[in-house]
């Protein structure tokens, strides 16, 4: 089991290096093509670690293939750029990291028939419905300090589980399993990103969207 997990380990640092060291990917010149940018020539202090570009997440699979950079609308990526300098203003030395931001349907549907008829399905968007993630206007975050480590959110990135749900912070506070750093963390990215005008959702504390889905209807369509 040891051996697996460090090669495990292996791998994703090996995706994490050849992330930042080649080219964009062509997933990301055809999107920026359709208007959208890459995050990173708006900010290059936020931090970039799409979960779905490895097999760190829910899925255990890789889902993105080669794409690894983080696009959204352009008036998105001014939004996070905002929550990144009003974090900053707190705490200096402490970036928004990304693990999810333009999610194409084509991805959408691959993750929903993980998820369909078992408990996650609440945690994911039918793809008939249009997850926010395909019209490039939600993302998924958490902090990083300045050695890169993730800030303590009391659970990981989408655990999908109670404890995750901002809605029931309270009560899991008060049942001390959740700490009050933990829940004192949360509000820091909550207040950041909310100060630049995003949206909280109740079920996971890591999402946010930056308009409703009446606005993204109207302004965009959705990324296939």
């Amino acid at each position: 089991m040891k051996k697996f997990a460090f090669i495990l380990l292996i791998s994703q640092l090996a995706l994490t290096a050849f992330c930042q060291q080649s080219d964009e990917s062509k997933t990301a010149k055809n999107l920026q093509k359709i208007g959208l940018v890459n995050i990173k020539t708006i900010d290059t202090t936020i931090v970039v670690d799409l979960k779905y570009a490895t097999t760190d997440n829910f899925t255990g699979k890789n889902m993105y293939g080669d794409f690894c950079e983080a696009c959204l609308q352009p008036e998105v990526a001014g939004m996070l750029a905002n929550a990144q300098k009003k974090l900053k203003e707190k705490h200096k030395n402490w970036n928004i990291v990304i693990y999810d931001a333009v999610r194409p349907r084509s991805v959408q549907q691959k993750m929903w028939e993980v998820v369909k008829n078992t408990d996650w399905q609440k945690y994911v968007a039918s793809p008939s419905r249009i997850s926010m993630h395909s019209y490039g206007v939600a993302v998924d975050v958490g902090i990083v300090d300045e050695k890169g480590n993730t800030i303590d959110m009391g659970t990981g990135f989408d655990e999908f589980t109670e404890k995750s749900q901002p809605r029931h912070e309270q009560k899991f506070l008060l049942q001390k399993k959740l700490t009050q750093q933990q829940v004192n963390n949360r509000l820091i990215l909550r207040n950041a990103m909310k100060s630049a005008g995003f949206r909280s959702i109740q079920n996971e504390w890591w999402h946010f969207e930056a308009m409703t889905r009446e606005q993204a209807k109207q302004k965009y369509k959705p990324i296939d």
